[in-house]
């Protein structure tokens, strides 16, 4: 099949837009020019005056199933990440039952294979069932696909445990991806210890749970070699180990995520789960460290940590709220209209950020316009103000607290291996 994006505009070097069409031809990008004659393709897509980018990558999403329907399932997530621009995403293992042997993961790439609309590249756990200290059976669960190995939703909380799953992995030549928190240091916090929880009445978690866990992962992953991959960095503490770590010479990566950078604890108006999530909303020193983080090189990529919830169980006080906010519908919007649009980021490292970084941290086939790549590209409406509104997500959840924010850079088309996976106005 022969398909023509028309009406575009690509980021070239230096920023500048180049007006392209792009010839799509059986998955893959044909072609990149100008003057085609539209008569010879079997569809012509008007890109509207959009941008076409690759496909945005997201390497920290919860799909919740098998197991939490109620929350989300593969065919609504997906069709979420979509939305968002998001061509590929990988699919933490806090399910039910957990990837943790080679029946239970087969079963989540089935229902991937029967309702995914994007790329899903599941994870595996580090240990059965995500809490005991016996390791999976890592080499199998490598051939039978998994993306990498983690426990993400909570630590791993032995040294020597990690060190055995950190040996392990670099074997079988997968990445490490953690979720740090030492819980023997939570004290029950349920958001950033700072004069915010105090003025909430409402028990702290500390920074150094979180870089206290990372400090001693660096040092594991130095002992091993293998790719350690942070996930969620939310202090400034933690930036600045991993900044020594990759002086350093170990192989350390790490992501942030678009509502660390947009908020700190003192946004919290009120005791309300919408605002809950782990890591917490942090203070603003650690918010200007991330962002330095990312600007220097440090902070490698940004990911969602998407963690859909049912209204009822978010819409309680923090205290009996579970944790996590939706994120895969509006990452590149919030990111455009209050980084791009206010000169703090450009609009090309955001994009890389989203898209080509991940594909290079974990060795992933997308993130490019190359000619010959597989034809995963988003086409994004740059012009056009609008709210976020929870009430028409595609996810089954709505828990977020930038409901009825404006933004600008909403997504026109998403395209999977060539095919429309969503549309703006669609049926898709």
């Amino acid at each position: 099949m022969d398909q023509l994006i028309t009406n575009g505009f690509i980021i070239g070097q230096n920023g500048a837009k180049n007006a392209v069409e792009i010839w799509i031809k059986d998955q893959y990008i044909h072609a990149i020019g100008k003057q085609f004659d539209p008569t010879q393709f079997d569809q012509v897509i008007d890109a509207k005056n959009g941008l076409i980018t690759p496909g945005f990558i997201d390497v920290h999403v919860h799909l919740r199933e098998p197991g939490y329907t109620y929350k989300e399932t593969i065919k609504t997530g997906t069709l979420a990440a979509a939305r968002g621009g998001f061509t590929t995403i990988c699919a933490m293992p806090n399910v039910d039952p957990v990837p943790d042997s080679n029946d239970n993961f087969r079963n989540i790439q089935k229902i991937i294979a029967k309702d995914a609309c994007v790329n899903v590249l599941p994870y595996a756990s580090i240990t059965k069932a995500l809490r005991s200290e016996e390791l999976v059976d890592m080499s199998a669960l490598a051939k039978e696909g998994a993306f990498a190995f983690t426990n993400d939703g909570v630590g791993v909380q032995t040294a020597g445990t990690m060190y055995q799953a950190m040996k392990e992995a670099k074997r079988v030549n997968k990445a490490i991806v953690a979720h740090t928190e030492d819980e023997s240091l939570l004290f029950g916090g349920v958001m950033h210890a700072g004069e915010r929880a105090k003025e909430l009445n409402l028990p702290g978690i500390l920074s150094v749970t979180e870089s206290s866990q990372i400090a001693r992962d660096l040092l594991l992953a130095e002992a091993t070699g293998v790719h350690y991959h942070v996930c969620h960095v939310s202090t400034k503490e933690s930036v600045r180990v991993i900044r020594e770590a990759k002086q350093a010479g170990i192989h350390v990566t790490c992501e942030v995520c678009p509502h660390h950078l947009l908020l700190i604890d003192e946004d919290i108006p009120t005791d309300h789960g919408y605002y809950k999530m782990n890591p917490p909303l942090r203070a603003s020193e650690d918010q200007q460290a991330l962002i330095e983080g990312l600007l220097d090189g440090t902070i490698d990529c940004i990911a969602t940590d998407h963690a859909p919830h049912g209204h009822e169980e978010k819409c309680q006080s923090f205290l009996h709220a579970p944790f996590g906010i939706v994120g895969s519908e509006y990452a590149f919007s919030l990111m455009y209209t209050y980084f791009v649009k206010k000169d703090i980021f450009t609009l090309e490292q955001v994009l890389h950020w989203m898209s080509q970084k991940p594909a290079e941290l974990f060795d992933i086939d997308r993130g490019t316009l190359d000619i010959g790549a597989k034809a995963d590209l988003v086409i994004l409406d740059l012009e056009t103000e609008h709210k976020i509104d929870s009430t028409n997500f595609l996810s089954k959840a709505t828990n977020t607290p930038f409901d009825q924010w404006t933004v600008f850079g909403e997504t026109l088309y998403t395209f999977v291996d060539g095919t429309v996976v969503y549309q703006r106005g669609g049926d898709k």
